[in-house]
């Protein structure tokens, strides 16, 4: 048999090792890559305790790359993050607004 390097290789299936990453990060790029309609596999594995990395396995349809999914995957968690913090700063901002007023001097 010959062994060119890509028999078996696929645009539509890769691992990614993310670096400095744990089961945080993975489980969420695991469950919005998991959400994609064109995602038929996606998984993840931290190859050591010891070791501050994670793996991630996804396989599509065809109809999108792997690393389109996972960029898709990515850029999900980012809206997400940026959802919760909009939402946070707007809770502090009418929590805050709701407190009395402290005394002031000018008011009639």
């Amino acid at each position: 048999g010959s062994r060119s390097g890509s028999r078996g290789m696929s645009v539509y299936e890769k691992t990614f090792t993310l670096k400095d990453e744990d089961h945080t990060m993975g489980n969420a790029v695991r469950y919005m890559l998991n959400k994609n309609p064109q995602v038929s596999l996606a998984g993840y594995s931290v190859p050591h305790p010891m070791e501050k990395s994670v793996n991630v396995r996804v396989q599509t349809t065809g109809e999108v790359t792997a690393t389109a999914a996972m960029r898709d995957a990515l850029l999900d968690i980012i809206s997400v993050c940026d959802h919760v913090h909009d939402t946070f700063d707007t809770a502090v901002a009418d929590f805050k607004a709701k407190q009395p007023a402290p005394m002031d001097a000018d008011s009639k």
